[in-house]
């Protein structure tokens, strides 16, 4: 069955709020084995929302509305949803006892306006709001499905975890559809095609079986899709997928999943009972912010410094005058003696450091603007690799901290830098 979400709300259109709903209405449909084919976002006119559901009532077996049930004038969805469906409004007694319940709770009255919202359209069935006071509704119109939500997100996603995801469960039996992301840095997106090789070595063309790319400054993901008739087909399916994607591009996948790449290192330094110590420049304390995101992870992090100025690398680090004078502060040398000095001081098992030109001032021929060294050290090695960023001051930091944290990924995995 094939699915769409149409957004009500002039606040979306205008970039006033970003709409969440969609993604998260569509995460919950393919888990149940319903397509989304396609999302339409409209304002608060009655036109416009006419039009749209009956377009999108014609082209989907499915279609899930959000937005515009408050108890204030602009909120029209209601009724337009009676002259959709050529019905009137009656009064649904558990959704005014929801609502003078939800009252009390906060020690409220309940205002005229508000006991309005327990009129319903007439011949829907009614989906209790479990944390507001907008009911939804829900249609079943000759085995096609119409269901009307509030915009607000917690409203909206305690209708279809209680309601709405529980009925498709239960009355509707399609595809199984399963999805992987596999979380990639450090590779470019067309380096990383041509290191996975051509879709039709990796599954037949005919297959329902996709693999997208979906590039960021921080790196590729790749979302691997399948449409089967069992669980176990698709589970089956995507990890053949994932092997082969491995077999070729393993260096440059950390994670599978929504995990972040701190959270990757933190669990390889905890494995292997390690500490680490970071000195930032130019990233300004951004990796020392990455790392103690993690819950736990005093049991590894010692400590960051921020030696932003010469004066401070000579200071805190032990850095030689000699260095800077002869290599500059955004050097290989220096990258090294900070990450060296770092370790030291802080007798830990390994230090991280960064030093760079993030602009947008600042550069010269020999060093642009971009340029970046990242140092490591440990008890047995102490290097540092050049990078070569681009776009604005804050890309440039961002993706230094991305690098460093792989360049510690790698280097406790023992994989090929």
């Amino acid at each position: 069955m094939q699915a769409e979400i149409v957004s009500i709300g002039d606040e979306l259109l205008i970039g006033q709020v970003i709409n969440s709903n969609q993604a998260f209405i569509a995460e919950q449909l393919n888990g149940v084995g319903i397509d989304v084919a396609r999302m339409t976002t409209i304002g608060d006119s009655e036109q416009a929302i006419l039009s749209s559901f009956q377009q999108a009532l014609d082209r989907s077996d499915i279609v899930l509305t959000t937005g515009g049930l408050g108890p204030t004038h602009d909120d029209i969805t209601r009724a337009v949803v009676c002259k959709f469906f050529k019905t009137d409004l009656v009064l649904d007694t558990a959704a005014l006892q929801n609502i003078k319940q939800l009252f009390g709770r906060r020690g409220l009255e309940v205002t005229k306006i508000n006991e309005g919202q327990a009129l319903v359209p007439r011949g829907c069935t009614v989906i209790q709001n479990a944390f507001g006071t907008a009911p939804g509704y829900f249609f079943n119109r000759k085995g096609k499905y119409f269901i009307v939500m509030p915009g607000v997100p917690s409203e909206m996603k305690g209708m279809m975890e209680n309601f709405v995801v529980p009925y498709f469960t239960e009355h509707v039996h399609g595809l199984v559809i399963r999805h992987r992301t596999l979380k990639t840095t450090g590779i470019p997106e067309s380096y990383l095609a041509d290191k996975i090789g051509s879709v039709e070595s990796l599954f037949p063309q005919n297959s329902k079986i996709s693999l997208a790319y979906l590039p960021s400054f921080l790196g590729v993901r790749l979302r691997i899709t399948v449409k089967e008739t069992s669980i176990d087909r698709a589970e089956a399916a995507i990890r053949e997928v994932e092997r082969k994607i491995r077999a070729n591009a393993e260096k440059y996948i950390y994670a599978a999943g929504e995990e972040e790449l701190e959270h990757v290192v933190g669990k390889l330094l905890t494995e292997r009972k390690l500490k680490i110590a970071v000195a930032e420049s130019c990233t300004g304390g951004l990796i020392a912010d990455r790392i103690t995101d993690v819950p736990g992870s005093s049991s590894y992090f010692e400590r960051g410094i921020v030696t932003y100025s010469n004066e401070s690398k000579l200071a805190e680090l032990s850095v030689p005058l000699s260095f800077i004078q002869q290599h500059g502060a955004v050097s290989r040398e220096v990258a090294e003696a900070m990450a060296l000095g770092v370790r030291t001081k802080s007798n830990v098992d390994i230090g991280i450091s960064t030093t760079g030109i993030a602009g947008p001032t600042g550069g010269t021929p020999e060093k642009p603007v971009g340029l970046v060294w990242i140092g490591y050290s440990d008890r047995h090695e102490t290097l540092a690799l050049k990078f070569t960023f681009v776009n604005d001051r804050r890309r440039v930091k961002e993706r230094t901290a991305q690098a460093a944290l792989d360049l510690l990924r790698r280097k406790l995995l023992k994989i090929s830098i």
